[in-house]
């Protein structure tokens, strides 16, 4: 089954006046989640829950359900939304099958959806025998239960319940946590109660709100674990003992109060034949061998030991103590538990500075291990990069080499070749060596005719250059005398 978030709260905030119902609420819920919404009376709940079904608006914060924003788009989230207020207004004047019909209608389903959702919200609410009777005559029970039915008419995939087993008896109220936990397999529901039996029997996961605050979110083991403690039920024996006779109720409550570890003693009430204790601890120690022993020592009979984590109920009580102090008028009580758990918040914090500030020097000597090893990888790839370039540079001269070997080879055969040439076409060359040898000897007659010609002009243009540059001065001098 796919999920994702199908309720998203980011700091909602919401104020009366001065008065902060709500101080920045945030948390998920995702499909096919069955979520306890936990808290004292005045601490958030229904606020929560009418501004996340659009009927209250937030001072701040954001939420959305189904992907809409509650405040940017309410129809669109109304119509996948089924909720049930902690005291439904209905029309009395109605009968039950009037009013169902009416809701129907209302979300647009038509008539054969609203007889086949009829038949299977009639089975579960139970409301066979009151279909005709009007609202206005009903007990706080069934009218509940018609509460619940128009929550479930139009087979929303989201469900927002507050207190939906309040005023049903105990078979009724069976009857709807059996139902809620079959329904959450593929719907989400939000269900706030102050039952904390039926959040461990219907819901894997608790939220829990005080004082317009979340103080724990989680699975129902976190949660408990949250307390950090462990419950011992011990049962001993006062009839008879094991060497001399049976403890009084003094001498169990003082010896079992001297194990290391227990924080609380606790007489419980039980019968005239045994003496039931619970004893707190821590919830890392596990004190039964030590119980065991104390037991053989003392010569009792021990009759039963449990050990159990805490109950929802116990741990409800200690995150809400505050709330439990206010409401009783003990200010100075309420005032002065705040303080020891902002102390506490203050001590996990500086806690986890020292532990930051011891990490400190292991986190330097990393680092510079790291550095040193980056240096060296560094290095390591200069070395590697130059035996590559050397190996590249010996590839080169060896191609080079190669490449004149080749050369003189091609060049040898060439030679080889001309030579063959030349000794093929020898006889051709010796007849025509004769004539060629008389061709240049009467080119060169030829060339001897044409030199003294030459010579001669030579002479004739020198002899004229001479006779003008005599006529020249000649005319020089006249120009002087004149």
């Amino acid at each position: 089954m796919a999920r994702g978030a199908m309720i998203e709260a980011k700091g909602l905030t919401k104020r009366y006046g001065a008065v902060r119902a709500l101080d920045k609420v945030s948390f998920k819920v995702d499909k096919g989640e069955v979520v306890g919404f936990l808290g004292p009376n005045g601490a958030g709940k229904s606020t929560t829950m009418r501004i996340l079904t659009c009927y209250l608006s937030a001072t701040g914060g954001s939420a959305k359900v189904n992907g809409r924003d509650v405040f940017d788009e309410p129809l669109a989230v109304r119509q996948v939304i089924g909720y049930l207020p902690q005291r439904a207004q209905m029309y009395n004047e109605m009968s039950v099958w009037e009013y169902l019909q009416f809701v129907a209608e209302v979300r647009k389903l038509d008539r054969s959806s609203f007889r086949k959702r009829m038949s299977s919200v009639v089975e579960v609410c139970g409301l066979a025998s009151v279909l005709g009777r009007d609202i206005g005559t009903l007990s706080h029970g069934y009218r509940q239960r018609v509460g619940l039915g128009q929550a479930l008419i139009h087979n929303p995939p989201i469900l927002i319940l507050d207190e939906p087993t309040s005023d049903l008896d105990p078979n009724e109220k069976a009857e709807v946590i059996d139902y809620i936990k079959e329904i959450g397999r593929d719907r989400t529901v939000v269900l706030s109660t102050h039952n904390l039996a039926e959040v461990e029997a219907a819901c894997a996961r608790a939220i829990i709100i005080s004082k317009g605050r979340v103080v724990a979110d989680g699975n129902i083991e976190d949660v408990r674990a949250r307390g950090g403690r462990v419950r011992y039920q011990v049962v001993i024996s006062e009839k008879e003992g094991l060497k001399n006779g049976a403890p009084t109720i003094e001498e169990v409550e003082t010896t079992l109060a001297t194990i290391k570890g227990v924080n609380e003693v606790k007489e419980l009430p039980t019968d005239d034949s045994a003496h039931a204790y619970s004893l707190l601890g821590e919830k890392q120690d596990d004190l039964r061998p030590d119980i065991f022993r104390l037991c053989v020592d003392k010569g009792w009979l021990l009759l039963e030991m449990r050990r159990e984590i805490q109950k929802l109920e116990d741990v409800f009580k200690s995150l809400t103590r505050g709330d439990q102090l206010l409401s009783r008028g003990r200010k100075a009580e309420a005032a002065a538990l705040a303080a020891e758990e902002d102390d506490d918040d203050d001590e996990d914090e500086d806690e986890d500075e020292d532990d930051d500030e011891d990490d400190k020097p292991k986190k330097a000597a990393a680092r510079v291990e790291d550095e040193e090893s980056a240096d060296d990888e560094e290095d390591s790839d200069e070395d590697e990069d130059e035996n590559e370039e050397e190996e590249e540079e010996k590839a080169d001269d060896d191609s080079d080499e190669e490449e004149d070997d080749d050369a003189d080879e091609e060049e040898d055969d060439d030679a080889d070749e001309e030579d063959s040439d030349e000794d093929d076409e020898g006889g051709s060359d010796d007849d025509e060596s004769d004539e060629d040898e008389e061709e240049d000897a009467g080119g060169d007659d030829e060339e001897d005719d044409e030199g003294d010609e030459e010579d001669d002009e030579e002479e004739d243009d020198e002899e004229e250059d001479d006779d003008e540059e005599e006529d020249d001065e000649d005319d020089d001098d006249n120009k002087d005398k004149e």
